[in-house]
């Protein structure tokens, strides 16, 4: 399948077209029965186990399972509490989508659009708007939960399992909102990932061609199930051993699972009670060069600065994100003190951080 022809689809392609609906829902069918081929970005960076077999869909049930998911996928907006410490990276307005996942209006979308969220639309047509509230926002996953606050009346979206996505299978990425779109993707990699802002999961999906309108978009598979959330675009989809790919990072939906329940009743996982320093970090000449710090952040009250390179944490050396966050979360309580070590030009230092419980220092709107 052409890169022209993944383009060309995308340009056409709006949530309203139930032809183009069907026209996908054909090109998935013919690709998924179709033994596996290379991808056009190549062979993925991590081995990904082929696929446990599905009992077989006709075209016809897939091409209505298919519509069934895009008409899941709704517009999320979102206006930020005043003040909220999340508004200096992602502003205090938000857009993006989410994913209806039950009969009583549970929308899942990332994370990020609805932190420190003081109003939310779901958005289902350009006339028709339906207020929700943020049932859960989870530091450890990225996923947030919306509750409508009136009838959807839109069947959920099954969900699929992440882990049975082969390599280079042809999957379907849905926005919702007034612009949403529609559009063909393949599984490029799976791997872990780590990000600047303290965070990491292992097992995240990549798909390409890239995609703008990812955040919160849903990653499907050709039997209409959701498989992923997305969050990211991403110049490295095939793995940092392959050559440049511009894709997208889905969070698998088989984090969800375990832990769906929990985030109904807490509004969080049992992982995001965890430090937090305020220090954004990327990977440098084997050692994490600082980026920025969270204002009056735990990190930035220590002394640290922009530039300097981290070089142990607790008397653990680290070169990579992932021992750094995961010797920084082993810990409890989260509220504890955090020793860095930091390479300062030629000076060597070593600094006492007093890192926080992340969720105490996020806003809610007055009253909640």
């Amino acid at each position: 399948m052409s890169e022209r022809f993944l383009f060309l689809l995308r340009r056409r392609a709006t949530r309203h077209g139930v032809d183009l609906v069907i026209g996908l829902c054909a090109v998935l069918a013919a690709a998924t029965a179709s033994p596996a081929a290379e991808t056009e970005a190549g062979p993925a960076s991590t081995p990904i186990a082929t696929p446990t077999p599905r009992p077989a869909l006709t075209l016809p049930a897939r091409q209505e399972a298919l519509a069934r998911a895009n008409a899941a996928v709704v517009g999320v907006e979102v206006i930020a509490v005043k003040g909220a410490r999340s508004t200096d990276t992602l502003g205090r307005t938000r857009a993006g989508s989410g994913v209806v996942i039950d009969r009583d209006g549970l929308v899942l979308t990332i994370g990020y659009l609805v932190v420190e969220a003081d109003h939310v639309d779901l958005v289902l047509e350009a006339d028709r708007r339906v207020p929700a509230r943020v049932v859960a926002y989870d530091l450890a996953s990225g996923f947030g939960l919306l509750q409508a606050l009136a009838p959807l009346r839109l069947a959920p979206a099954p969900l699929g399992r992440s882990s049975r996505i082969g390599d280079g299978e042809p999957l379907l990425v849905a926005s919702g909102g007034e612009d949403g779109e529609l559009s063909v993707a393949r599984m490029v990699s799976r791997r872990a990932f780590s990000g600047y802002w303290e965070y990491h999961i292992d097992d995240a999906l990549f798909t390409a061609p890239a995609r703008t309108d990812h955040s919160g978009a849903g990653l499907f598979n050709a039997d209409g199930e959701l498989l992923g959330i997305g969050s990211l675009v991403v110049a490295d989809a095939a793995g940092s051993d392959a050559a440049p790919l511009r894709g997208n990072m889905f969070v698998p939906i088989d984090l969800l699972t375990p832990i769906l329940s929990e985030l109904r009743v807490r509004g969080a996982s049992g992982d995001s009670t965890r430090a937090w320093l305020g220090l954004n970090c990327v990977e440098f000449g084997g050692h994490l060069r600082v980026l920025r710090l969270a204002p009056s952040g735990p990190a930035e009250e220590a002394g640290l600065a922009p530039g300097d390179l981290v070089t142990a944490i607790d008397g653990i050396e680290v070169s990579d994100l992932a021992t750094f966050y995961k010797t920084l979360w082993r810990q409890a309580p989260a509220a504890r003190a955090v020793t860095l070590d930091v390479q300062r030009g030629n000076e060597r230092l070593h600094l006492d951080v007093h890192a926080v419980d992340r969720m105490t220092t996020l806003r809610r709107p007055e009253g909640i």
